[in-house]
């Protein structure tokens, strides 16, 4: 059976779908992704801490480069293939460049429940993958249409996109992490990695939710975009996949590093990507990553990356 914590995106999912009545008021949505993006970054310094150093620095440029990578092949292929004009083929080349933390935290979980092995740096991917994959996205977009009207400066772009709410608690909680360790900051800590499951679930009910919505009625107009949205997280798996032999990671860093690569953003990118590209249909992008992408990664997508692995291993 999937974890259990898969279940409650579907109980959301079908939710939606059926019209029901049931929501998570918005402030307990804030503060459940609040939670979840602190306990992330805790859970991640504490495995680093005692155990940084530069031996991580080829792996976390890889991983950079994978966020840099994945929006310039994507780019054409969501211009010419699916038909999208240049703004939501920027857009959406750099919402799949970017990462999903809601399909991370489920990878986490996926791996902590089987009991693989993962390196303590994992939660560094994140963050490396996050931020470059919306700058290139953006200067694919200016590249080729640099007479646009006024838009927000680079500098403005990566101070928006390092002090998302997001990254802050994310990077805060692996200093803190890091800082203290498992033992030092139990006191505190305790609370917040005892309940990382149950938090996740809540989480996870929600993002079902808002799936069902962004599915309702499904836009078959769009079926080039729908049939991007499931085949990409497959393809752009093998690309993780294939780094993380390079690099000789764990099978359990493979595994999540393979669910990120295959992840869009639906947090940080199109918030980013809705200031610096107004023209943008936002719409598009949260069809594509949060109505199909991140169902299909989060309910098959992680145990057939898993398989791959195995299979290569």
């Amino acid at each position: 059976m999937p974890d259990i914590v898969v279940m409650f995106f579907l109980l959301g999912l079908i939710a939606g779908l059926v019209r029901s009545d049931l929501s998570v008021p918005k402030a307990a949505y804030d503060m459940i992704g609040l939670l979840l993006m602190l306990t992330i970054g805790l859970k991640g310094g504490m495995a680093l801490y005692g155990n940084i150093g530069w031996r991580i620095l080829p792996e976390l440029l890889t991983v950079i480069m994978l966020g840099i990578l994945i929006p310039v092949l994507l780019f054409p292929v969501l211009r010419k293939a699916v038909g999208l004009n240049l703004a939501d083929s920027a857009s959406i080349a750099a919402h799949y460049g970017s990462v999903s933390a809601g399909t991370f935290a489920v990878a986490l979980a996926y791996v902590e429940a089987h009991q693989i092995q993962i390196a303590p740096e994992v939660t560094l991917y994140l963050v490396a993958m996050e931020l470059p994959a919306i700058v290139i996205g953006l200067l694919l977009y200016r590249q080729l249409q640099p007479g646009t009207s006024v838009q927000p400066s680079m500098a403005k772009l990566w101070h928006e996109a390092f002090t998302n709410r997001s990254v802050i608690l994310l990077l805060g909680g692996v200093v803190i992490g890091m800082m203290y360790g498992p033992q030092q900051g139990s006191s505190v800590t305790d609370l917040y990695t005892n309940a990382f499951k149950a938090v996740l679930a809540l989480f996870l009910l929600e993002m079902g939710l808002i799936a069902a919505g962004t599915l309702m009625p499904l836009p078959w107009r769009q079926w080039r975009l729908l049939l991007f949205a499931l085949c990409a997280p497959l393809l752009l798996s093998l690309l993780g996949i294939g780094a993380a032999i390079l690099l000789d990671l764990p099978t359990g860093s493979a595994i999540i590093l393979a669910s990120l690569t295959a992840s869009a953003s639906y947090i940080a990118a199109p918030v980013a990507i809705k200031a610096a590209i107004p023209t943008a249909n936002i719409g598009l992008a949260m069809l594509a990553s949060l109505g199909l992408t991140f169902p299909f990664n989060v309910t098959l997508g992680i145990g057939i990356y898993h398989g791959i692995i195995e299979l290569l291993a």
